[in-house]
């Protein structure tokens, strides 16, 4: 058992920097050590407001550095094969944005050489450590809607990404509604069983390019009898909004998350709230308790909660789904051992 986790942040973006300056403001029990980056200014800034004298563009001065125990890998989502297998062999402990590959065949070998390295991945599915989807969760284990029988997610981001990062992220399935298919089948508790999508491009066009979406729907089905379904928008102008619902036998257990203030306003007008202007604001707390999680998991020798298989079993549903779509077919998923 460690004391302290002495740690690299890999990827220093937008994402990647908030983790970083989590690690290393909110968390006693974690060092960060080394900033890398694939632009060295970019490197040299952020280690220079971390406080962090050291920052290269080469990750494996990471890799081959026998003081780093785990890396923080926030990267364009077509490097993280490459990264994870290269920490894994290097046995620095994982933590990894979604989706934890771009393909199943991927996702498959770097569970291999996770286990064969034997060290810990986490994969960066945030919500569940949200207080409200882990209030949720409890209380559904807790049978206080008797058994889950539906679940209904709604995510909307107010606009597309930019071509740049579109040409690398996958798709809308495998970069952005991966997050609703994780939380889907850890509040209802099955594996998914068959997936219905379909989709457009409602307001960007410059999105047939890459073969994306910016509206898309899935239908999902459950090994356990229960189904759920998923709207997935990048056209949502008013703000980021982010919803979750499971339809018990004995009720309905309801997560919202537009107001971006606890406060309600009423006038003679009428009644207004602010709105979540993005998702750095709604899942706040959720990102500071998930990195809580990973290194209270290194200091206690334990597997992370939300680990490779989850990330693997996220992607086999994002990929069908968009097979799904491209094929106009409801696709069944077969879920290999590993």
């Amino acid at each position: 058992m460690k004391n302290k986790i002495r740690c690299a942040a890999i990827g220093v973006g937008h994402l990647g920097y908030l983790h970083a300056e989590n690690l290393h403001q909110k968390i006693d029990s974690v060092e960060i050590t080394k900033v890398v980056s694939s632009r060295l200014g970019t490197a040299e800034k952020a280690a220079r407001k971390l406080g962090i004298s050291d920052w290269t563009i080469n990750p494996d001065e990471v890799f081959n550095d026998p003081d780093i125990d785990a890396v923080i890998i926030t990267t364009p989502n077509n490097t993280h094969s490459q990264l994870i297998k290269a920490a894994a062999r290097g046995k620095k402990h994982i933590f990894v944005e979604k989706p934890i590959t771009q393909t199943i065949e991927e996702a498959h070998d770097i569970v291999q050489t996770i286990r064969e390295n034997g060290v810990f991945c986490q994969v960066g599915f945030m919500r569940r450590f949200d207080p409200a989807y882990a209030e949720a969760k409890r209380r559904i284990e807790a049978g206080d809607i008797g058994k889950p029988l539906y679940f209904k997610g709604v995510s909307r981001d107010p606009d597309s990404p930019p071509a740049s990062y579109i040409r690398n992220s996958g798709s809308i399935f495998s970069d952005f509604t991966i997050h609703d298919y994780d939380i889907a089948r850890y509040l209802i508790g099955s594996e998914v069983n068959s997936v219905r999508a379909m989709g457009g491009i409602l307001m960007n066009p410059y999105l047939a390019e890459f073969n994306d979406l910016d509206q898309a729907m899935t239908y999902l089905t459950f090994e356990s009898g229960a189904a759920g379904d998923i709207e997935s928008s990048r056209n949502a102008g008013y703000g980021y909004d982010i919803r979750g619902e499971v339809i018990g036998t004995e009720g309905v257990i309801q997560i919202r998350s537009l107001k971006h203030h606890d406060i309600q306003i009423l006038t003679a007008k009428g009644s207004t709230h602010d709105i979540i202007p993005e998702y750095q604001s709604r899942f706040k707390d959720a990102f500071v308790l998930e990195m809580e999680h990973f290194v209270g998991c290194l200091i206690r020798g334990v597997k992370p909660s939300c680990n490779e298989l989850d990330g693997l079993r996220a992607l086999e549903i994002a990929q069908s789904a968009r097979d799904s779509f491209q094929s106009n077919r409801e696709v069944s998923l077969v879920h290999a051992t590993v």
